[in-house]
Parts: structure tokens; sequence; C-alpha cells
């Protein structure tokens, strides 16, 4: 049995990038230094912005840099329906939704994003209003409750949220940053689990996946630090007896602190290959931006073990 499994999972949103690769070298490098697996995931839960011209590029990418999934492998995904793709899981979502509505822990909601902005006194363009990719950067607004209490009818909205109780602080140790508190009822209320379009959130879908696929490490960049509290919540309610581990990992930057930018050309894998780097080259390179090799140094994917013998 190994030690512990984690995933790497893209949301095929666009195409592969540096920030991508980072988080590869750290779920790779600690699953092969520490006797872990590594699942792939796809999240196209969002299917407004997902593409599979973006699905198809990531896999190809994966290959040429050389990270290879323990199981289903790039091949199976190519290949049709995969249970591990989200979009794939509609009702297995469904099933985990009708779960806590009919146990009253979820409801429908009609609020619309300028809704709750104005509930904030901010305008609806406030680039913090609520939306599901804002739950993943921390930029957004706390849901007011309003529709906590209407009892609507569920046939006027796909729209569903959870609820969270107020004063229960979640506890958690990250395998890098130390101990966390968080407060999910002051950070972001009732959250999303369907919006109005019918899309299962980010914040749902890998609750349910994490728990279904039996991924008890997940290693993630520090952005996504503040939705862990409320993730660890939904997984206790949809019945996860031991909560999984987290390390949330650096994310890259230029020297002077600015984030690296796709549009720049600095951080495509697509453009790094057509340059003529090596996956090696691009590995290495990924690796000393985020503090991980020293040097830059070429480092193939299959030798990321030696990077991460110390980090548990």
């Amino acid at each position: 049995m190994p030690a512990f499994t984690t995933r790497f999972a893209p949301a095929p949103t666009g195409y592969l990038h540096l920030g991508h690769v980072v988080n590869a070298i750290w779920v790779w490098g600690m699953a092969r230094a520490h006797d872990g697996r590594v699942l792939l995931r796809i999240e196209d839960h969002d299917r407004g912005r997902c593409r599979p011209e973006y699905e198809q590029a990531i896999l190809d990418d994966l290959d040429w840099l050389g990270f290879v999934p323990d199981g289903a492998q790039t091949a199976a995904f190519r290949a049709g329906a995969h249970p591990q793709r989200q979009s794939d899981n509609t009702e297995r979502y469904v099933a985990r939704l009708a779960e806590l509505e009919s146990q009253g822990i979820a409801y429908s909601c009609t609020c619309s994003r300028s809704d709750i902005a104005r509930a904030h006194d901010a305008r609806p363009e406030d680039p913090r209003r609520e939306s599901p990719d804002a739950e993943q950067t921390g930029e957004e607004l706390r849901y007011p409750g309003v529709c906590r209490t209407r009892a609507l009818d569920p046939a006027l909205t796909l729209a569903r949220r959870v609820r969270v109780e107020p004063n229960i602080v979640e506890h958690f140790d990250d395998q890098r940053l130390g101990p966390q508190s968080q407060d999910p009822d002051v950070q972001c209320g009732d959250f999303l689990a369907r919006d109005r379009h019918g899309n299962f959130t980010y914040q749902f879908c890998v609750v349910v996946d994490d728990l279904d696929q039996g991924v008890d490490f997940i290693i993630r960049g520090e952005d996504l630090l503040d939705s862990t509290g409320r993730q660890l919540r939904l997984a206790r309610t949809l019945g996860r007896e031991t909560p999984p581990r987290f390390l949330h990992h650096p994310l890259i930057r230029h020297p002077d602190g600015r984030k690296l930018s796709k549009s720049a050309g600095d951080t495509g894998v697509r453009e790094l290959r057509t340059a003529g780097m090596s996956a090696a080259a691009v590995i290495g390179r990924a690796a000393a931006l985020a503090g991980i090799g020293s040097d830059g140094a070429p480092v193939a994917a299959n030798d990321l073990a030696r990077l991460f013998v110390q980090q548990l």
C-alpha cells in the first residue's frame, strides 16, 4: 500500500504553464520521495470556460515533461469518459448534493453576484465579488445569508449553497506552513456548491472527488490555503472520518515580486517547448523559480525525489 495518495488536478481553462509545473514538481517529488501515489484528475467542472483542446494540450505537455501518474495514465483520458474527469461525474455530484439537501444542509439561492456586492455596499464590478473562481483566490465577499431562511422552491434555480454554521473554527497542520486556524463562517459564509448555470463549483467537486478517490494528502499552491477550512467542514459533513493532510507550496514570481504572466510569454510550457527548451530544462527552471532547485540546472521528472527527501 502507498504511504499516501495525492493528485495533480489541472483545470483545462488554458494551456499548461510554469505554475502548473511547480505544482507537478511538488506533487510528483513528494510522492516519489515518500512512497506516495499520484492520481491525475481533470477539473473541468466549469463547463463555460473549459475546452477539450486545452485538456488535450495539457495531456500532451505532461507526457512531454515526463510526469507519469500512477494508475490511469494520460491515454485513458484520451480514450473517452473517465471517472477522474469531473464533467464525466455529474451524477455523482448530484447524488452528494441531494444528500445535503435532504438533511437541510444545502438550500436554493437566487442571489446574484450583484446582489451580494450591494449587500456589502460594494459595486457589482468590485473584483472581490463572489464567484467560483474568487473562492479559489480568496477574493470573495462573505455571503450574507439572504436565502438561508427563505425556503425557496428548488425549481426556481439550479444554484445551491451549503450552510456554514457560526463559531466553529477548523484547525489543521499544514505540512509546510504549520498550525492553521480558519473560521469558514467569517471567511465566506454559506458557499456555492452549484451555480445558477448548473455548474458544480470547485469547492464542492474537489471535496467529493478527494473523498471518493481516496486522496489523503493534498499538495497545492498557497493561493488555495484559505479554502482548506471550508473543505474540511464539507468533507466531515459528507462523512469523511479521517481528514486529509495538506501542504501548500509557494507560488512562483519574478525577482521583483511580480507574478509571472503568461501574457508576457514567460510561463507557457508550449512556448518554452517551441523555443527549444528541453523538458528537463523547463522543470529545472520552474524548480529554481519556486525555490526548490538552487541553480536552475535541468532536472528530469523521474529524478525529482532527491529534491524532497527532507520535506516530511
